[in-house]
């Protein structure tokens, strides 16, 4: 075990939050967006809420034997693998006047509810910060280490 395995398994969990802050904002930028993509037919699409897929860095057979042989507790860090669209349907919202109102006067808007962006936002915040706090002890106790070597 590396002394520093767990800043290394702090610094993938910074990089995966920031990848879910980033998404969430996104969302929340297009939360109104009813011209996003293109579809088949040549029509426009709303903006598709999407989300963030973490695994585990080390998902092998392997690793997960040498772990379990070696008695070891060590992780192995998260990676974010995938950004996916959720497949909640759009909300239909009447407004005759709008320019992207089918024949009925709805419009279809994105399926992006800002109150789960902002609890996802806020969970992705609290989550960043806690591994600050553990890249800062891990540094922390690696620099008392150095000083009783003196």
């Amino acid at each position: 075990m590396s002394i520093f395995h767990a800043m290394i398994n702090s610094a993938s969990a910074l990089t995966a939050q920031r990848l879910r802050m980033d998404v969430a904002s996104s969302n929340m930028a297009n939360a109104n967006t009813t011209r996003a993509t293109l579809d088949e037919n040549g029509d426009w699409q709303p903006y598709r809420r999407k989300m963030v897929v973490f695994e585990p860095s080390e998902k092998n057979f392997k690793s997960f034997l040498h772990k379990a042989a070696t008695d070891s507790t060590q992780g192995s860090g998260v990676k974010a693998t995938k950004i996916v669209e959720d497949d909640e349907p759009f909300k239909l919202v009447y407004n005759p006047n709008h320019p992207d109102a089918n024949e009925d006067g709805y419009v279809e808007l994105p399926n992006v509810d800002p109150l789960k962006e902002m609890v996802d936002m806020m969970s992705a915040t609290r989550s960043y910060e806690a591994n600050v706090t553990a890249v800062n002890a891990s540094k922390s106790m690696l620099m008392k280490a150095l000083e009783i070597g003196r």
